[in-house]
């Protein structure tokens, strides 16, 4: 039952590079952690299983094939032993979990998210409507029946990666949705200090206009880890800060100080109040809405590669249906068509 304060979790932990099973230990572990201090919500970083490709950030693309056949050897199918343990860990601590992985589906990858509630259930598989720079090399491109709120045992959750936050209408399509608590996630140790300073920027203020909690994770790498993703220095600096793992209120403040270095789980009650205390002021979708004005047009329909039509089948005659009946006669099966 639903009650008028959430505790959410923010996890800010480093990947296990190495692969997948590594990285899926650390997330159960976290879970496991944040689940012992009361949580009831818990947001992981970008990609986080198997691990962001962050060696895409720092190399050409004609040496990116190794790494990158070897993401595709590490990814989650969804569903699978991967996402059966999150789903059992869900159902046994009763958590609201939302991952973040890198999906494989055939032949391509997709940055995606999966939502998963406190039963279990998968309530939401989304994958990132737009790879950003870099990782267009890496992972497809999502389509628009991910955007859209998941009802869950926290409340009304949406969810979007990275900078995903940069397209208001993706953003706004889960603003008219009424999502109470908004779950993002960055890659982190990536660009520098700026991509943190601007994470900050664009999730406080996506709290505010949407008049809802935002819980959001950055990801961390070790210095090790950096040494071995590229050994030049300069390069180097690209894999390093850009860390902002925070919790906002839909006023736009901080539920506890932002973590911008080293590992940690960031904790915070949210008071599901305040959003009512919020949007009393300023509704973006209600009543400080304009949509005779300006409205969004939201194809929330999978796209699919192929498309079948499916023949109906010879139909006897006098044993017509109904369908039949109203069908053009050149269509219906086993007539022909009058001719004038």
């Amino acid at each position: 039952m639903r009650t008028d304060n959430v505790r959410a979790a923010a996890v800010q932990i480093a990947p296990d590079l190495s692969g997948r099973a590594g990285t899926m230990e650390r997330v159960l572990n976290a879970i496991a952690e944040a689940a012992d201090k009361g949580a009831q919500l818990i947001v992981f970083p970008e990609t986080f299983v198997p691990y962001y490709p962050y060696f895409s950030f720092v190399l050409p693309p004609v040496q990116q094939g190794a790494p990158h056949l070897k993401l595709y050897e590490e990814a989650v199918v969804v569903p699978s032993a991967e996402t059966a343990a999150v789903a059992d860990a869900a159902r046994r601590r009763r958590l609201v979990i939302v991952l973040g992985v890198n999906e494989r589906d055939h032949g391509s990858l997709y940055n995606t998210q999966l939502v998963f509630d406190a039963d279990g259930t998968i309530v939401l598989k989304r994958r990132k409507i737009t790879p950003t720079y870099h990782e267009r090399m890496i992972w497809g491109q999502g389509d628009g029946s991910g955007l859209k709120v998941a009802e869950t045992a926290v409340g009304r959750v949406g969810a979007l990666a990275c900078w995903e936050h940069y397209n208001p209408l993706a953003r706004y399509a889960l603003m008219a949705q009424h999502e109470e608590i908004h779950a993002s996630h960055f890659p982190g140790s990536l660009v520098g200090p700026i991509f943190g300073e601007q994470i900050e920027v664009t999730m406080r203020h996506h709290a505010l206009e949407s008049g809802c909690f935002v819980v959001n994770a950055t990801g961390w790498l070790t210095e090790e880890q950096i040494a071995g993703i590229h050994p030049d220095p300069k390069l180097q600096k690209g894999l390093r800060d850009g860390c902002m793992t925070c919790i906002v209120s839909p006023e736009g403040r901080h539920l506890a100080p932002p973590l911008t270095q080293g590992e940690g789980i960031l904790i915070a009650d949210l008071d599901m109040r305040l959003i009512a205390k919020r949007k009393r002021m300023m509704d973006s979708v209600g009543h400080y809405a304009r949509p005779e004005l300006l409205s969004l047009v939201h194809d929330a329909q999978p796209a699919l590669p192929i498309h079948q039509i499916t023949v109906p089948p010879p139909v006897a005659p006098g044993e017509e249906t109904e369908r039949h009946k109203m069908m053009p006669a050149a269509t219906r099966p086993n007539e022909e068509a009058d001719h004038v």
